[in-house]
């Protein structure tokens, strides 16, 4: 492990903070993509797309079964 500091890249995205999100979802992320994602994303920001992401897969997931079973 290096003591070397990880510079920030600039502000992260929607679209960075979505990704992290959704690749935590599905279980399955590399060791240098997570440290790069904690050390830039605001974890404010993670909560909030975490708890979209999660209501959004469960009233789709409603929705089917609504479908499927009338």
């Amino acid at each position: 492990m290096s003591s070397e500091p990880v510079e920030k890249k600039g502000k992260p995205t929607f679209l960075a903070t979505l990704s992290a999100v959704l690749w935590s979802f599905f279980g399955v992320r590399r060791s240098d993509k997570h440290t790069e994602d904690m050390q830039q994303l605001n974890p404010v920001h993670v909560i909030i797309v975490g708890v979209l992401a999660a209501a959004v897969f469960v009233l789709t997931l409603v929705g089917i079964v609504k479908m499927i079973v009338p």
